[in-house]
Protein backbone atom coordinates (compact mmCIF):
# COMPACT_ATOMS: atom_id res chain seq x y z
CA UNK A 1 0.00 0.00 0.00
CA UNK A 2 1.72 3.42 -0.93
CA UNK A 3 1.14 6.56 1.04
CA UNK A 4 -1.25 7.90 -0.21
CA UNK A 5 -3.69 4.94 -0.58
CA UNK A 6 -2.90 4.83 3.41
CA UNK A 7 -3.73 8.28 4.31
CA UNK A 8 -6.87 8.17 2.30
CA UNK A 9 -8.03 4.75 3.68
CA UNK A 10 -7.06 5.98 7.37
CA UNK A 11 -9.18 9.45 6.32
CA UNK A 12 -12.25 6.70 5.24
CA UNK A 13 -11.71 4.63 8.67
CA UNK A 14 -11.84 8.19 10.68
CA UNK A 15 -15.07 8.91 8.86
CA UNK A 16 -16.62 5.73 9.40
CA UNK A 17 -16.04 5.99 13.15
CA UNK A 18 -17.33 9.60 13.38
CA UNK A 19 -20.31 8.30 11.18
CA UNK A 20 -20.86 5.33 13.53
CA UNK A 21 -20.33 7.59 16.99
CA UNK A 22 -22.72 9.86 15.27
CA UNK A 23 -25.67 7.55 14.66
CA UNK A 24 -24.90 6.61 17.82
CA UNK A 25 -25.74 9.08 20.11
CA UNK A 26 -28.79 9.58 17.90
CA UNK A 27 -29.93 6.23 18.78
CA UNK A 28 -29.42 7.04 22.19
CA UNK A 29 -31.12 10.26 22.70
CA UNK A 30 -34.40 9.46 20.81
CA UNK A 31 -37.27 9.61 23.19
CA UNK A 32 -38.38 6.10 24.08
CA UNK A 33 -41.90 7.92 26.00
CA UNK A 34 -44.86 5.65 25.44
CA UNK A 35 -43.24 2.82 23.89
CA UNK A 36 -43.49 -0.64 24.95
CA UNK A 37 -40.76 -3.12 24.49
CA UNK A 38 -39.41 -6.66 25.50
CA UNK A 39 -36.67 -7.70 27.47
CA UNK A 40 -34.68 -11.13 26.01
CA UNK A 41 -35.30 -12.86 29.28
CA UNK A 42 -38.67 -13.33 28.80
CA UNK A 43 -37.73 -15.87 25.90
CA UNK A 44 -34.85 -18.37 27.94
CA UNK A 45 -37.04 -21.61 27.45
CA UNK A 46 -37.31 -21.01 23.49
CA UNK A 47 -33.44 -19.28 22.81
CA UNK A 48 -31.93 -21.26 19.93
CA UNK A 49 -28.81 -20.26 18.32
CA UNK A 50 -29.20 -22.15 14.91
CA UNK A 51 -32.43 -21.83 13.33
CA UNK A 52 -35.08 -24.42 14.57
CA UNK A 53 -38.88 -24.60 13.86
CA UNK A 54 -40.30 -23.42 17.09
CA UNK A 55 -37.98 -21.88 18.42
CA UNK A 56 -36.09 -18.44 17.96
CA UNK A 57 -32.94 -17.53 17.59
CA UNK A 58 -32.18 -13.69 19.07
CA UNK A 59 -30.93 -12.63 15.58
CA UNK A 60 -34.33 -13.31 14.27
CA UNK A 61 -36.44 -11.32 17.52
CA UNK A 62 -36.00 -7.84 16.21
CA UNK A 63 -38.03 -8.32 13.18
CA UNK A 64 -40.38 -10.82 14.26
CA UNK A 65 -41.07 -7.76 17.32
CA UNK A 66 -41.47 -5.22 14.21
CA UNK A 67 -43.70 -8.02 12.04
CA UNK A 68 -46.02 -9.96 14.65
CA UNK A 69 -45.89 -7.10 17.69
CA UNK A 70 -45.44 -3.25 16.14
CA UNK A 71 -42.76 -2.76 19.21
CA UNK A 72 -39.29 -1.79 18.84
CA UNK A 73 -37.71 -1.43 22.17
CA UNK A 74 -35.27 -4.44 22.70
CA UNK A 75 -33.80 -4.33 26.55
CA UNK A 76 -31.13 -6.99 26.74
CA UNK A 77 -29.65 -9.59 29.48
CA UNK A 78 -26.76 -10.68 29.29
CA UNK A 79 -27.73 -14.65 29.38
CA UNK A 80 -29.36 -14.23 25.91
CA UNK A 81 -26.26 -13.52 23.97
CA UNK A 82 -25.25 -16.08 21.74
CA UNK A 83 -21.51 -14.77 22.05
CA UNK A 84 -19.73 -11.71 23.01
CA UNK A 85 -17.58 -11.54 20.17
CA UNK A 86 -17.75 -8.70 18.06
CA UNK A 87 -18.81 -10.16 14.90
CA UNK A 88 -22.47 -11.54 16.93
CA UNK A 89 -22.83 -8.16 18.61
CA UNK A 90 -22.40 -6.20 15.42
CA UNK A 91 -24.92 -8.95 13.66
CA UNK A 92 -27.39 -8.51 16.56
CA UNK A 93 -26.79 -4.69 16.14
CA UNK A 94 -27.91 -4.66 12.45
CA UNK A 95 -30.39 -6.87 12.75
CA UNK A 96 -32.38 -4.48 14.94
CA UNK A 97 -31.35 -1.45 12.71
CA UNK A 98 -32.87 -2.79 9.94
CA UNK A 99 -36.34 -4.08 11.65
CA UNK A 100 -36.27 -0.62 12.94
CA UNK A 101 -35.68 -1.66 16.39
CA UNK A 102 -33.71 -0.15 19.36
CA UNK A 103 -31.18 -1.89 21.51
CA UNK A 104 -31.49 0.44 24.63
CA UNK A 105 -30.15 -1.48 27.96
CA UNK A 106 -28.14 -4.20 28.68
CA UNK A 107 -28.97 -6.60 31.85
CA UNK A 108 -25.90 -7.34 33.08
CA UNK A 109 -26.71 -11.04 34.92
CA UNK A 110 -23.16 -12.20 35.23
CA UNK A 111 -22.78 -15.36 37.25
CA UNK A 112 -20.47 -15.63 40.81
CA UNK A 113 -19.74 -11.50 40.74
CA UNK A 114 -20.32 -9.66 44.07
CA UNK A 115 -19.96 -6.20 44.15
CA UNK A 116 -20.24 -5.68 47.84
CA UNK A 117 -17.78 -8.64 48.54
CA UNK A 118 -15.69 -7.30 51.58
CA UNK A 119 -13.05 -9.86 49.65
CA UNK A 120 -10.98 -7.01 47.28
CA UNK A 121 -9.85 -9.64 45.02
CA UNK A 122 -13.42 -11.17 44.58
CA UNK A 123 -14.68 -7.24 44.45
CA UNK A 124 -11.99 -6.67 41.95
CA UNK A 125 -12.85 -9.01 39.97
CA UNK A 126 -16.57 -8.66 40.06
CA UNK A 127 -15.69 -4.54 39.30
CA UNK A 128 -12.84 -5.86 35.89
CA UNK A 129 -15.71 -8.23 34.37
CA UNK A 130 -18.90 -5.79 34.78
CA UNK A 131 -16.26 -2.91 33.13
CA UNK A 132 -15.99 -6.14 30.43
CA UNK A 133 -19.61 -6.35 30.13
CA UNK A 134 -19.93 -3.01 29.93
CA UNK A 135 -17.23 -2.88 26.46
CA UNK A 136 -20.15 -5.63 25.11
CA UNK A 137 -22.98 -3.11 25.96
CA UNK A 138 -21.31 -0.33 24.31
CA UNK A 139 -20.45 -2.45 21.25
CA UNK A 140 -24.35 -3.01 20.62
CA UNK A 141 -25.05 0.75 21.13
CA UNK A 142 -27.23 0.65 23.99
CA UNK A 143 -27.75 3.57 26.80
CA UNK A 144 -27.89 1.95 30.03
CA UNK A 145 -26.15 -1.11 31.72
CA UNK A 146 -27.70 -2.82 35.05
CA UNK A 147 -25.18 -5.24 37.16
CA UNK A 148 -27.31 -7.41 39.99
CA UNK A 149 -27.53 -5.77 42.77
CA UNK A 150 -26.58 -9.08 45.16
CA UNK A 151 -28.12 -11.57 47.71
CA UNK A 152 -27.14 -9.30 50.86
CA UNK A 153 -27.13 -5.98 51.99
CA UNK A 154 -24.07 -4.10 51.34
CA UNK A 155 -22.06 -1.56 53.35
CA UNK A 156 -23.20 1.23 51.97
CA UNK A 157 -20.24 3.27 51.35
CA UNK A 158 -17.92 0.55 50.28
CA UNK A 159 -20.68 -0.02 47.39
CA UNK A 160 -21.10 3.55 46.97
CA UNK A 161 -17.32 3.51 45.93
CA UNK A 162 -17.85 0.64 43.36
CA UNK A 163 -21.16 2.12 41.74
CA UNK A 164 -18.91 5.52 41.19
CA UNK A 165 -15.98 3.51 39.45
CA UNK A 166 -18.16 1.61 37.00
CA UNK A 167 -20.79 4.59 36.41
CA UNK A 168 -17.34 6.57 35.78
CA UNK A 169 -16.24 3.98 33.12
CA UNK A 170 -19.62 3.78 31.73
CA UNK A 171 -19.82 7.58 31.32
CA UNK A 172 -16.39 7.72 29.14
CA UNK A 173 -18.40 4.81 26.91
CA UNK A 174 -21.92 6.58 26.93
CA UNK A 175 -23.91 4.06 29.24
CA UNK A 176 -26.01 5.29 32.23
CA UNK A 177 -25.97 3.26 35.31
CA UNK A 178 -28.99 1.51 35.83
CA UNK A 179 -30.36 -0.48 39.45
CA UNK A 180 -33.27 -2.73 39.63
CA UNK A 181 -35.38 -4.40 42.69
CA UNK A 182 -33.61 -7.67 42.67
CA UNK A 183 -31.46 -9.90 45.46
CA UNK A 184 -31.76 -7.73 49.54
CA UNK A 185 -33.78 -4.92 47.77
CA UNK A 186 -37.17 -6.70 47.07
CA UNK A 187 -38.48 -6.33 50.70
CA UNK A 188 -37.21 -3.16 50.97
CA UNK A 189 -39.06 -0.58 49.43
CA UNK A 190 -36.25 2.27 50.39
CA UNK A 191 -33.81 0.33 48.75
CA UNK A 192 -33.48 2.15 45.09
CA UNK A 193 -33.79 5.77 46.74
CA UNK A 194 -30.90 5.06 49.78
CA UNK A 195 -28.96 3.31 47.05
CA UNK A 196 -29.17 6.28 45.14
CA UNK A 197 -28.90 9.14 47.73
CA UNK A 198 -25.82 7.09 48.49
CA UNK A 199 -24.05 6.77 45.05
CA UNK A 200 -25.14 10.02 43.64
CA UNK A 201 -27.79 11.60 40.62
CA UNK A 202 -26.36 9.79 37.89
CA UNK A 203 -27.51 6.15 38.87
CA UNK A 204 -31.13 5.35 37.75
CA UNK A 205 -33.92 3.31 38.68
CA UNK A 206 -34.94 0.47 36.23
CA UNK A 207 -38.13 -0.80 38.47
CA UNK A 208 -39.29 -4.39 38.44
CA UNK A 209 -43.01 -4.91 38.87
CA UNK A 210 -42.94 -8.30 40.04
CA UNK A 211 -39.55 -8.68 41.92
CA UNK A 212 -40.97 -7.32 45.09
CA UNK A 213 -42.26 -9.29 48.08
CA UNK A 214 -46.44 -8.91 47.90
CA UNK A 215 -46.36 -6.41 51.29
CA UNK A 216 -43.50 -3.69 49.66
CA UNK A 217 -44.57 -4.21 45.81
CA UNK A 218 -46.72 -0.45 45.64
CA UNK A 219 -44.59 1.07 47.96
CA UNK A 220 -41.24 0.28 46.20
CA UNK A 221 -42.39 0.95 43.08
CA UNK A 222 -43.63 4.63 44.25
CA UNK A 223 -40.36 5.46 45.98
CA UNK A 224 -38.14 3.79 43.02
CA UNK A 225 -40.51 5.55 39.60
CA UNK A 226 -38.61 8.77 40.29
CA UNK A 227 -35.51 7.48 39.39
CA UNK A 228 -36.47 5.53 36.32
CA UNK A 229 -35.79 6.15 32.76
CA UNK A 230 -36.87 1.98 32.06
CA UNK A 231 -39.55 0.13 33.47
CA UNK A 232 -39.48 -4.06 33.55
CA UNK A 233 -43.01 -4.39 32.85
CA UNK A 234 -43.17 -8.37 34.75
CA UNK A 235 -46.88 -10.31 35.42
CA UNK A 236 -47.04 -13.45 36.77
CA UNK A 237 -48.82 -15.73 34.57
CA UNK A 238 -52.27 -14.82 32.78
CA UNK A 239 -55.27 -16.40 33.36
CA UNK A 240 -57.31 -17.81 30.46
CA UNK A 241 -58.94 -14.92 30.29
CA UNK A 242 -55.90 -12.35 30.09
CA UNK A 243 -56.33 -11.56 33.88
CA UNK A 244 -53.61 -11.05 36.39
CA UNK A 245 -55.19 -11.66 39.97
CA UNK A 246 -51.91 -11.89 41.54
CA UNK A 247 -50.78 -8.13 41.78
CA UNK A 248 -52.89 -5.42 39.71
CA UNK A 249 -51.03 -4.33 36.58
CA UNK A 250 -52.83 -1.19 36.16
CA UNK A 251 -52.56 0.16 39.94
CA UNK A 252 -48.05 -0.24 38.94
CA UNK A 253 -48.47 1.74 35.25
CA UNK A 254 -50.58 4.02 37.55
CA UNK A 255 -48.02 4.57 40.12
CA UNK A 256 -45.77 5.36 37.70
CA UNK A 257 -47.19 7.58 35.51
CA UNK A 258 -48.40 9.43 38.84
CA UNK A 259 -44.41 9.56 39.33
CA UNK A 260 -43.81 11.66 35.76
CA UNK A 261 -42.87 8.08 34.36
CA UNK A 262 -43.87 7.68 30.97
CA UNK A 263 -41.28 4.69 29.29
CA UNK A 264 -40.42 2.40 28.05
CA UNK A 265 -42.02 -0.09 29.37
CA UNK A 266 -40.58 -3.56 28.65
CA UNK A 267 -42.43 -7.00 29.15
CA UNK A 268 -40.61 -9.35 30.90
CA UNK A 269 -42.93 -12.54 30.42
CA UNK A 270 -42.68 -15.73 30.13
CA UNK A 271 -44.85 -18.72 28.45
CA UNK A 272 -44.04 -22.30 27.79
CA UNK A 273 -45.68 -21.76 24.05
CA UNK A 274 -44.00 -19.07 22.25
CA UNK A 275 -46.50 -18.82 19.91
CA UNK A 276 -49.00 -18.17 23.06
CA UNK A 277 -46.30 -16.44 24.77
CA UNK A 278 -46.25 -13.65 21.59
CA UNK A 279 -50.10 -13.36 21.81
CA UNK A 280 -50.02 -12.90 25.37
CA UNK A 281 -47.35 -9.99 25.23
CA UNK A 282 -50.03 -8.74 22.74
CA UNK A 283 -52.55 -8.49 25.26
CA UNK A 284 -50.42 -6.92 27.77
CA UNK A 285 -49.02 -4.28 25.07
CA UNK A 286 -52.39 -3.27 24.18
CA UNK A 287 -53.50 -2.96 27.85
CA UNK A 288 -50.18 -0.23 27.88
CA UNK A 289 -51.67 1.52 24.86
CA UNK A 290 -54.72 2.25 26.45
CA UNK A 291 -54.08 2.69 30.07
CA UNK A 292 -51.40 5.62 28.46
CA UNK A 293 -54.09 6.80 26.00
CA UNK A 294 -57.00 6.83 29.03
CA UNK A 295 -54.30 9.23 30.90
CA UNK A 296 -53.53 11.68 27.80
CA UNK A 297 -56.84 12.23 26.99
CA UNK A 298 -58.58 12.54 30.98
Amino acid sequence: MNRRTFIHCSACTVALSTVTRSAAAAAKSLSLAGEVGITTGSFMRHYTVEARAGKLRLLDLPKRMHDELGMKVIDLMTATLASTEPAYLDQLRAAADRAGCVLTNLKMNNPGLDLASEDESVLRHAINEYKRTMDVAARLGVRWVRPLPGPKRPNFKRVTSVYRELMDYGASRGLTLLVENYGWMQDDPDAIPALIKAVGPGLRSQPDTRNWTDAVRYEGLTKAFPYAVSCDFKPFALEADGSHPRFDLRRCFQIGWDAGFRGPWCLEHFHDDLREQFREMGLLRDRLQQWTREQKNS
